[in-house]
């Protein structure tokens, strides 16, 4: 029997919708069981579901008059299954495409040992956490956000003063609460050349200068590696880099340079200080990139970053748009204090329904 793509579908169901309708499309393989919609007006409420009509291959549609406005809903599996994360908001006039999960919101994380590095002649680990409905719905494809020093972000066996980011357990929490979109999180872990691999050429006192190659490793192998194994959303929109200290210039300094594959970036403690200031006092030209930067109030660079923000705002960059700065007054240079903020820069840059397949 020939199988007819998802895409022909959509458009012979566009083809029949009434004018002036708002509509949502639910990608969702159910199997034997329907799938309905909770929301907050017309013929549904938050305990009384309107079912959905079966377009095949996994898609579900739904549509009202425009006159209804904004419609705030929630998909249903069976007769009682909400899903997962947040709500989903459909302004009038829309068709908004939605890709729940009903299980529960926990991502996994996966090793890929001894990948090589053609740039920089070694071999490190990644670490992939794949958000929680990656095995569920596999119509379903995520954004990606690359992070630095991969030891660091999921397991405090193997982060490098026993503390973990627990990126894996905040992540799931946001998702879990609706502040955050599902996303891919890669974590490249560092090597004894940390830090030249980090920085561009040359601090005095620490040398450094691979930086050119690391940011080809990321460019050339490990994106196009992730987004031809994994179900990534591979253009710029979808795609940020975040690191801390030395992998936080890393970041802002890798997305300044290719923005055509990043728009978002973070810098979270960021070692502005890095060759006198270099990145501060002869800044790179401004780019379409939402840039977030933080810093502690305990010994951890926070002049640097304030005169690396100003610097930004003087070349054009729009405050809490193209630029978010966050100052934690009691936050030190460790991994304990990135922990506790890192939500900041997630849900900045993936709030919960930002993402469009």
């Amino acid at each position: 029997m020939r199988t007819i793509p998802p895409a022909l579908y959509v458009l012979a169901l566009l083809a029949t919708l009434p004018a002036h309708a708002t509509t949502v499309r639910i990608h969702y393989d159910a199997g034997k069981d329907t799938i309905a919609l909770r929301g907050d007006k017309g013929p549904m409420s938050w305990s009384k579901s309107a079912p959905l009509q079966r377009a095949g291959n996994g898609i579900w549609t739904y549509s009202w008059p425009d006159g209804m406005g904004a419609v705030t809903v929630k998909p249903i599996l069976g007769p009682h299954t909400v899903s997962s994360g947040g709500v989903y908001r459909i302004p009038a006039g829309a068709t908004l495409d939605i890709y729940p999960f009903f299980g529960p919101p926990l991502g996994t994380v996966k090793l890929i040992p001894d990948f090589a590095s053609p740039q920089l002649g070694n071999k490190r680990q990644l670490r992939v956490y794949l958000p929680p409905s990656y095995s569920e719905n596999t119509a379903k494809r995520y954004p990606v956000l690359y992070m630095h020093d991969g030891q660091n972000l999921f397991d405090a066996k193997t982060a490098a003063y026993g503390v973990e980011w627990g990126i894996d357990e905040t992540v799931n929490h946001q998702i879990a609460t609706g502040a955050m979109d599902e996303v891919i999180v890669v974590g490249i872990d560092n090597t004894p050349d940390r830090i030249p691999e980090y920085t561009p050429c040359c601090d005095p006192k620490y040398g450094g200068g691979k930086l050119d190659a690391y940011q080809a490793f990321i460019t050339d192998t490990v994106k196009p590696y992730i987004d031809k194994t994994l179900r990534t959303l591979p253009g710029r929109e979808n795609t940020a880099i975040m690191g801390s200290s030395l992998g936080g210039i890393a970041s802002v300094v890798i997305a300044q340079r290719r923005a055509d594959l990043f728009s978002k970036a973070g810098g979270v403690s960021s070692s502005f200080w890095w060759n006198d200031r270099q990145m501060v006092n002869a800044p790179a030209p401004k780019v379409a990139v939402k840039f977030y930067l933080d810093a502690g109030g305990d010994n951890d660079g926070l002049d640097d970053t304030l005169l690396m923000h100003d610097t930004m705002l003087k070349q054009g960059y729009t405050k809490d748009e193209d630029v978010l700065l966050y100052i934690d007054d009691a936050g030190g240079h460790n991994e304990k204090s990135w922990a506790a903020r890192v939500a900041r820069p997630l849900t900045w840059f993936f709030p919960w329904g930002s993402t469009r397949q």
